[in-house]
């Protein structure tokens, strides 16, 4: 839990220091942003290939080396006096990533018995989560008082602890033969369909949400100062939900996540029908902040149960879409925002999602019709 959060403190905070980093460094917020985009775009990437390049490694070395990097690259990124090595410490932090969330699900579940495995993917989620509620702000805070560098070095010191703790006290096995190495009840066609709804979950939230500052400013009126009290709204919704689904997530785990789809939809395009009205549009906010944790973590779930062959290679590959997606969304808002304004990117972005749970109950259908009594 630990190593989650650190790993997505890392990916994020770039976010709320823009500024400080611009002006340490004497480059363009663009630039500062390209970071953020860059780690993205480099864990979808990679995630697959590094996957199956140490899926024979022991689970306990993986995570070590993968702890490891993380404790230089943040070192090396607070010492940086180059864009291009800020750049480059940041992208070894995302390789490093690429591989950890494909590699902590099997390994954490595995120390459980299956009836809690939801529970601890939940544990997991929460984690990562309080990434963006507490590690991102309590960093922009501090690059505040203190300057950038300090918050970027501090991630060392969490990735020290987890590698220390994983070093000395995670059994050692073969991969393969780890309790949850491979799915419980595998199906390929479940498969496919858990991660094409993921890629456009994602497409569709993201297309909407890089641009929410945007949106509740220029839609639904808010003032500045507001706006920074409701994005904090946001990912405390975004921890609620994360934490509420958690203790449904054994008991119902394919609801679980066509309900955290279906709830982000509902979100975005209520914001686009009548985020024109300040409280409508708060609303909307919490719906679609609510929903928006809980989707990747359902489908992480779903894959470690429907995975064909692997876990980890399917963990990788789910994250890999998702991160594609997160991608393709800020491009795509991009796109959208000169020609249809903000509430027409949240109307692009609810369709998306709209169809990622058309996806998801297309393929909760039966794959052949039931056969006439007289046949069986």
């Amino acid at each position: 839990m630990l190593a989650a959060f650190t790993f997505n403190t890392v990916e994020n905070l770039p976010v709320g220091l823009l500024e400080p980093v611009s002006e340490g460094l004497r480059i363009s917020l663009s630039a500062v942003g390209l970071l953020v985009t860059c780690y993205g775009v480099t864990v979808a990437v990679a995630s697959v290939p590094l996957a199956h390049a140490l899926r024979a490694v022991p689970r306990r070395h993986v995570l070590a080396w993968l702890l490891a990097a993380l404790v230089v690259s943040s070192v090396v990124a607070a010492s940086a006096g180059s864009y291009l090595l800020l750049l480059a410490a940041r992208l070894a932090a995302a390789l490093a990533q690429a591989v950890f969330w494909a590699v902590m699900g099997p390994v954490a579940v595995g120390l459980f018995g299956p009836e809690v495995r939801g529970r601890v993917v939940g544990a997991l989620s929460v984690a990562g989560s309080l990434a963006l509620v507490v590690g991102v702000p309590a960093g922009t805070w501090l690059g505040r008082q203190s300057g950038w560098r300090l918050p970027l070095a501090l991630p060392a010191a969490l990735g020290l602890v987890s590698l220390v703790t994983i070093a000395a006290l995670l059994p050692t096995s073969r991969p393969e033969e780890e309790p949850a190495a491979y799915g419980t009840a595998p199906d390929v066609r479940r498969f496919g369909t858990v991660l094409a709804a993921g890629f456009l979950s994602a497409t569709g939230a993201f297309a909407g949400y890089t641009y929410v500052v945007t949106f509740l400013g220029d839609v639904s009126g808010f003032a500045p100062a507001t706006v920074d009290v409701l994005l904090a709204v946001f990912g405390a919704a975004c921890l609620a939900g994360v934490s509420v689904t958690a203790m449904a997530l054994d008991r119902f785990p394919q609801a679980a996540l066509t309900a955290a789809v279906a709830t982000q939809g509902v979100g975005m395009l209520g914001l686009y029908a009548a985020g024109t009205r300040p409280v409508a549009a708060v609303a909307f906010l919490v719906l679609m902040g609510g929903a928006l944790g809980p989707v990747f973590m359902t489908a992480q779930n779903a894959m470690l149960q429907c995975a064909p062959g692997r876990t980890d290679l399917a963990l990788a590959a789910n994250s890999g879409g998702y991160n594609a997606g997160i991608a393709a969304g800020a491009a795509l808002g991009a796109l959208l925002l000169p020609h249809v304004g903000p509430r027409g990117v949240f109307l692009a972005g609810g369709l998306l999602t709209a169809g990622a749970c058309a996806v998801l109950l297309g393929g909760q259908s039966p794959r052949h019709p039931p056969e006439p009594a007289g046949r069986r």
